[in-house]
């Protein structure tokens, strides 16, 4: 199972984009599933607020992503302005988050999109030199740290995302 998990499209989208970035990170294939946070702390043995949940919502009409601690939740009202946008923040569907990261609800990566997305990164991270984010798949994630997420992403740390 894990050589096939490796194998497909979205999963090596994230291990390319992370092997071009000069990053370490390689992608770890789950016995279990990392669909949710809960799940992939499980998973992981770690604590829930170091897994990256990779959130994708809609500020006028922009796509946009926010990663949060595991044990958070976004802030919706703040993000436009962490983004240095306007507007409301709806949380995305299914259908605009496979269109324009490439990946399905439950195996969002931050790193690897079909589309650029701006992004902005919830502080509380920081708590954690070690994060877990999802790599493309239920079953695979990456271990980074917040200032390589910064690096790979080009996203800013915002300590008004979450609460």
């Amino acid at each position: 199972m894990t050589e096939e998990l490796l194998e497909r499209p979205a999963v090596k989208r994230v291990a390319e984009t992370l092997a071009a970035a000069g990053s370490e990170a390689t992608v770890i294939v789950l016995s279990d599933t990392a669909r949710t946070a809960e799940d992939a702390a499980s998973s992981l043995g770690c604590e829930l607020g170091a897994i990256v949940k990779s959130l994708v919502f809609a500020i006028g009409g922009q796509p946009v992503m926010a990663l949060v601690a595991g044990d958070k939740r976004c802030n919706t009202k703040a993000l436009p302005a962490a983004l240095g946008m306007t507007g409301k923040a709806k949380r995305a569907d299914a259908d605009i988050v496979r269109e324009t990261t490439g990946f399905s609800i439950g195996g969002v990566a931050p790193v690897g999109h079909l589309n650029a997305i701006p992004l902005v990164i919830d502080q509380s991270l920081l708590r954690f030199e070690v994060v877990y984010a999802a790599a493309g798949h239920p079953h695979c994630v990456f271990a980074t740290s917040v200032a390589e997420l910064s690096a790979l992403t080009g996203a800013d740390v915002s300590d008004t995302l979450a609460e």
